[in-house]
């Protein structure tokens, strides 16, 4: 029987495993690897540090979804891979053979280069040590009454977001004494967007009383200040370190065909450039044709992976595929308002809210809870 491995829960798999539910893969064992048993779904997370949703809301089933595809589930993470032998080594000391190979691992934080962010910030990913640490650091703003300063480093659409569901938090809890600064390398945050919204946000940020700190790039982080290449040090109560997308080592070391940066290149058939029996998508890949790390482009690349898994593992050629030129950017303002971004249209509202509220949940729906209930039906 051949081997095929999903190597990480990330947005293009959850296609991947849902069709493999909705059609097992005959004649072939599949193993999906990963950490978590579930996958906390970004869209919804500043909802959840604001308060809005449980954390039960944010989650997709890995393994309730795995399950119904008759895909056996490996709890561990990569640490390397041997592409003379065809195989994975795991952290948990496994070896995993294979002889199709599907990489979607999302991106590590960019903080590799910036000495101490790892020990004195708390990265928002991977996602599950963010929301494990996130109710300490609420205790400590709200047991600490004379002044509390919060630093959010990285001003993309993440961090912007991330900033303004705190904010509204604090006027939910009455944390008066909170002060929340945003620092980002841009003149204005969300860089790579279309300029009317970032200047919104830009005003919004203002009227809020979040303190806004632009061209700056840090340098390292000690306990309780950042230093930059240019300007005054800042200081800090807790700093969360927003800053973007960055590789794993193990994709390069091993020989894939790798980006200047270390993300994995793929052909349009999202097979990787010198060994097409491994295939990447997400965050971890670099496409052919250069697209933003987003979401958007993650979850629209994995019907084309399943396609694409599902004709090699038949003998066939897969069918190549240019991701859309823009990505639509919904960015929730804390408020149940929200603004959208596409290409050099931006638009904000309380509509605009509600249209990404509904997007997100019933992306979680169709992978989640509707997955779980069946698994639960056909268990009966």
């Amino acid at each position: 029987m051949k081997r095929l491995v999903l190597l990480g829960g990330g947005h293009a798999h959850l296609a991947v495993l849902k069709d493999l539910a909705e059609h097992p893969l005959d004649g072939w064992q599949v193993r999906l690897v990963t950490p978590f048993r579930r996958q906390i779904y970004s869209g919804l997370v500043p909802g959840w540090v604001e308060g809005r949703y449980a954390i039960d809301e944010c989650a997709i089933a890995l393994d309730a979804l795995a399950q119904r595809g008759r895909v056996d589930v490996t709890l561990t993470a990569c640490t390397g891979l041997d592409l003379s032998a065809n195989t994975v080594a795991c952290a948990d000391g496994s070896t995993l053979p294979f002889d199709l190979l599907s990489i979607d691992t999302g991106p590590e934080p960019a903080l590799r280069h910036l000495p101490g962010a790892l020990d004195h910030a708390l990265p928002i990913r991977p996602i599950e040590g963010f929301v494990a640490a996130w109710p300490g650091l609420v205790d400590r703003i709200a047991g600490q009454r004379q002044g509390f300063e919060l630093v959010v480093l990285g001003a993309g659409a993440a961090g912007v977001e991330l900033a303004l569901a705190i904010h509204r938090r604090a006027l939910n809890d009455g944390w008066s004494h909170l002060r929340i600064t945003l620092i980002g390398s841009a003149a204005l945050p969300l860089e790579g967007i279309a300029g009317s919204a970032r200047h919104h946000l830009a005003r919004l940020l203002a009227q809020r009383g979040i303190r806004w700190i632009g061209e700056r790039r840090a340098v390292r982080i000690v306990p309780n200040r950042i230093d930059f290449e240019q300007g005054a040090s800042v200081g800090f109560d807790a700093c969360l370190a927003v800053t973007g997308a960055a590789p794993p080592a193990w994709p390069a070391t091993a020989g894939l065909s790798t980006d200047p940066a270390g993300f994995i290149h793929v052909a349009r058939t999202l097979q990787t450039m010198l060994h097409p029996h491994v295939l990447a998508a997400g965050d971890v890949a670099a496409y052919q044709d250069a697209r933003p790390k987003s979401g958007v482009f993650a979850v629209r690349a994995g019907p084309v992976l399943a396609h694409s898994l599902r004709a090699l593992s038949r003998g066939e050629a897969p069918v190549p595929w240019t991701p859309q030129q823009r990505a639509l950017y919904l960015i929730s303002t804390g408020d149940q308002r929200a603004v959208a971004a596409w290409g050099r249209w931006a638009l904000r509202g309380g509509w605009v809210w509600r249209w990404k509220d509904r997007i997100d949940r019933q992306f979680v729906a169709r992978f989640g809870a509707d997955a779980a209930s069946e698994c639960a039906r056909q268990a009966q």
